[in-house]
């Protein structure tokens, strides 16, 4: 069993809060925005680190983060891109890459929106952890928490890190 710390879209932004939710986990994964390679760094100090660039991401975060992140853990296949979109409504790229790799489980960011949904067209299960960072939108700062054990996830977490300051 592997304890997994989801965000996105922090767009430079890192304080405590995010800070103590993802203590005690064993991965972080972060998909795209991440804004500078500090927040990069600051992540790594807490776990390892999977990540993925996204539209706002200059060459720091794209010399070191793929636009795409394939990989297993504890049995699941996992698919991880920036702009993807959500079941019924994925981006052409999103579509054509879990249509081809079937995922057990497809993550994105970009629509600073917190959503878990299931596709069972293609049966997997999407997240977007909407977004941690102070620049956009969204009203409320979110993350996920969750686990994965034997090819699913599990004891999933929606967080709410507070309200984005005002005019930003």
């Amino acid at each position: 069993m592997k304890k997994i710390g989801l965000l996105s879209d922090t767009h430079s932004y890192w304080d405590e809060r995010i800070l103590h939710h993802l203590a005690g986990c064993d991965e972080i994964w972060h998909a795209g925005d991440f804004g500078t390679a500090a927040v990069i760094e600051a992540l790594e100090a807490v776990a390892p680190l999977r990540g993925v660039y996204g539209n706002i991401d200059g060459r720091d975060v794209r010399q070191t983060q793929p636009l795409v992140q394939r990989f297993e853990i504890e049995g699941l296949r996992v698919l991880m891109t920036h702009i993807g979109g959500y079941p019924g409504h994925y981006s052409p790229a999103a579509r054509l890459l879990v249509t081809q790799e079937r995922p057990g489980l497809f993550i994105s960011g970009h629509s600073h929106i917190l959503k878990v949904m299931p596709d069972p067209k293609l049966g997997l299960l999407h997240l977007n952890p909407g977004a941690a960072g102070m620049h956009g939108f969204h009203k409320v700062r979110t993350m996920l928490r969750f686990e994965v054990a034997h090819g699913k996830v599990q004891q999933l977490q929606a967080i709410e890190l507070g309200l984005r300051a005002a005019g930003r």
